[in-house]
């Protein structure tokens, strides 16, 4: 086996590496990763540096790793920087560092993909391998992979690697009906909530357009794209993404797009857009010029349960954080990230660093699984 690494998605030929990935998960699609570097969004100028890696064996692709060069750490989700502030008290310099992860994305899934006759161990060896000797030969001080699959997470930590674990508010289908039939699960009182927040928005005149991806009109992504804008310059920040990059995936794989529009006196009022894979719902980005009563539950949250229902799909992934999510069924799921340091010292002190922060973690997860809403089985 071959490592061959390379600075572009247009470097790998599309359906080499979509026979990998499938479609299952959205975000490690050909066309997402290659959008993110066309539109720019991804880049030198932001701080991402494309370094994917591929595994060649007499010239066919036998497994792939998304890999980029980080200068910061912004868009990870997991949040490292107290890390980078030792190791500059120390006069050390903790960037640039390898990421593995699918950028400005916290959704779990695959971050290694394999094919299927060929050893993972092995594969992960042999990568894990060439990135230690390229830090070496160019002064990088780690690699960190973010929310992979727990199965590949232990694969990771089985050589060496330190696991972080973190948390996050999933929702499960147990094979509703409906939503009536879900509400049913719930105690008396977020029963009442849920139906109070969705009578709420109908009092107030907004009625809610879900939108298949290959429906979406060109205005339509120009409205999305305005909302999208708004979310960040309400907190005072530039927006990661821009509108060549929603326009690029629109063209390419919007049979796994989903748009939520709400609709008041004949103006869109706010707008959320999702991700379909083969069995999980993933909620991405939301926004809206000024605040309507339980809105944002509707649009994000309650749209999104109908279609999981309404398809089939067994998982609703929303999105990091959101405690506000558990009283109504999202449940705390455990996530995982992967992190090798090359400086002996800063691991050992980081691994403990992780195995008390994971005893937090933990006792935080039962915590929030205590308030969830559902009636108590006998």
């Amino acid at each position: 086996m071959e490592v061959k690494q390379i600075n572009s998605m247009a470097q790998v030929n599309c359906a080499d590496w979509n026979r990998l990935a499938g479609d299952a998960y959205p975000f490690l699609r050909h066309e997402f990763l290659l959008a993110l570097e066309q539109s720019g969004s991804v880049s030198g100028q932001t701080g991402w540096v494309p370094s994917h890696l591929l595994v060649i064996d007499e010239e066919k692709l036998l497994a792939f790793m998304p890999l980029y060069l980080k200068q910061h750490s912004w868009g990870e989700y997991v949040f490292d920087h107290q890390w980078a502030h030792a190791y500059q008290q120390q006069g050390l310099a903790y960037y640039p560092k390898w990421l593995t992860a699918v950028p400005l994305t916290p959704c779990q899934g695959p971050r290694i993909v394999i094919k299927a006759t060929i050893d993972p161990l092995e594969v992960l060896h042999t990568l894990l391998t060439f990135i230690k000797q390229l830090s070496e030969q160019r002064g990088i001080s780690s690699w960190h992979c973010l929310f992979p699959v727990r199965q590949q997470a232990d694969l990771l930590m089985s050589l060496g690697l330190n696991i972080r674990e973190g948390v996050q508010f999933h929702w499960f289908n147990q094979g509703y009906r409906d939503f009536n039939d879900f509400l049913q699960t719930l105690s008396a009182s977020k029963r009442k909530m849920i139906r109070r927040e969705r009578r709420r928005v109908n009092e107030q005149s907004v009625r809610l357009l879900r939108i298949a991806g290959t429906d979406i009109s060109d205005l339509q992504w120009q409205v999305f794209f305005q909302f999208y804008t708004m979310t960040y310059l309400k907190r005072g920040s530039k927006p990661y993404l821009n509108l060549a990059f929603f326009q690029q995936i629109a063209a390419t794989m919007a049979e796994q797009l989903l748009l939520v529009l709400a609709v008041k006196d004949n103006k869109y009022v706010a707008a959320a857009l999702s991700f379909v894979g083969s069995d999980t719902l993933y909620g991405r980005y939301w926004g809206c010029y000024e605040e309507y009563n339980s809105l944002h539950f509707e649009a994000c949250y309650y749209q999104g349960l109908d279609y999981c229902i309404e398809h089939g799909l067994k998982r609703f992934d929303s999105g990091a954080q959101g405690e506000h999510k558990i009283s109504r069924g999202f449940e705390p799921i455990t996530t995982y990230s992967a992190h090798w340091i090359k400086d002996a010292r800063f691991a050992q002190a980081i691994e403990q660093f992780l195995a008390k922060e994971q005893k937090a973690v933990q006792l935080y997860k039962q915590d929030a699984a205590s308030f969830l809403p559902f009636k108590q089985k006998i």
